[in-house]
């Protein structure tokens, strides 16, 4: 089977991937005690890759319903989201060229407000950090800047 047939029938299994249009996608930056939770891919593109958890938003939701329903969903953690803290997009492309993930993802200033990190089959670790520990990881490209700016906003809006 060549890579690209190979990418086909994964499509076929998740209709993100080969998409005709971008994924509206939310994240939070959870900040606890001055740290931040980042966790760590158990599956997919982004395996082991260290991230905000965060999620799809779905047909009806608000912005903050949905990071509200994926963060619990993935963590187990009541959050409230405090400002928008930045985007990001996520383009791959297969080895032919042709786009087989794009998402726009909304990144959240959130205030942890109860519960404790869960892992799961999407998230094989889970750690609250001081912003500068960051370096030390493999992350999604530009965490670190959306991270900053959470911390900002989150002292801009008290």
């Amino acid at each position: 089977m060549t890579p690209q047939a190979s990418d086909q029938t994964t499509a076929a299994a998740d209709p993100r991937t080969y998409p005709d249009r971008p994924y509206l996608a939310v994240s939070a930056a959870i900040i606890r005690d001055g740290r931040v939770l980042v966790t760590q891919r158990a599956r997919g593109p982004a395996l082991g890759i260290w991230t905000m958890p965060g999620g799809v938003v779905e047909a009806g939701e608000t912005l903050i319903q949905a990071l509200r329903r994926e963060i619990l969903e993935e963590t187990q953690l009541t959050i409230e989201p405090v400002a928008l803290a930045g985007h990001r997009e996520v383009v791959m492309r297969d080895v032919a060229g042709k786009v087989s993930r794009h998402f726009v993802i909304l990144c959240f200033a959130s205030r942890w407000i109860a519960g404790e990190p869960r892992l799961n089959e999407e998230l094989s670790d889970a750690r609250w950090l001081m912003p500068s520990e960051l370096k030390e990881l493999k992350t999604t490209e530009g965490l670190a800047e959306i991270v900053a700016s959470a911390f900002e906003r989150m002292e801009m809006e008290g």
